[in-house]
């Protein structure tokens, strides 16, 4: 397993290759990630609650990634044992949609799909940062689960906040499942983000 930067989601054509913006590669966000599993592993105070105010700032290569996921991820292995698959699923799909479009010219569809076929490795590497982050995504999620984590305060900037607004979902869809949520609050000039875990009452412990 290789983690590196690729970049946005393709949106590839019979006129080229443009970049969706709007889904960003997930390796942008999984620095952050790593930093809240290390700030995690730590006991959380009596009444339940992590203060994030020390995160190290650290940017770490790709090969730094891999190893702090395989540290925390409960089975890394089995994470990414498919990515090729997905990845070959993913063009699979996009080459039958050329395939079977009638409104395009003979030139186009072989202009098209050879396009998509140009950008094989890329796919690759974006669907296995994409599994990485969802490997992370889920490690903080059993995290909370196992600490009994109730409250998590952390500092703005470096992609703490966006990490954590996408952990809400994965904690909607734990076992047990949280009903999170996620506010900001401004205290003598200093902002800070809170994120409340908020079980149903029939599966607090």
């Amino acid at each position: 397993m290789e983690l590196k930067y690729v970049g946005a989601k393709p949106a590839v054509s019979a006129r080229g290759v443009t970049f969706d913006q709007t889904k960003p590669d997930r390796y942008t966000f999984l620095n952050a990630a790593v930093e809240l599993l290390e700030a995690l592993s730590f006991e959380p105070t009596e009444d339940k609650k992590i203060y994030l105010y020390n995160v190290s700032g650290k940017e770490r290569s790709g090969s730094e990634l891999v190893e702090l996921l395989k540290k925390h991820c409960a089975n890394p292995e089995e994470a990414f044992a498919n990515v090729q698959e997905k990845t070959n699923a993913l063009i699979e799909k996009y080459t039958s949609r050329v395939k079977e479009n009638d409104t395009i010219t003979a030139d186009e569809r072989r202009a098209w799909l050879g396009n998509i076929e140009i950008m094989r490795d890329y796919y690759l590497q974006y669907v296995t940062n994409e599994r990485a982050y969802q490997c992370a995504l889920n490690a903080l999620a059993d995290k909370i689960h196992k600490s009994h984590i109730e409250e998590v305060t952390f500092p703005l900037g470096r992609n703490h906040g966006l990490v954590l607004s996408h952990l809400v979902d994965v904690l909607r869809d734990h076992r047990p499942p949280y009903d999170a949520s996620l506010s900001f609050e401004t205290k003598d000039g200093e902002t800070a983000g809170k994120l409340d875990m908020n079980r149903p009452k029939a599966l607090n412990i």
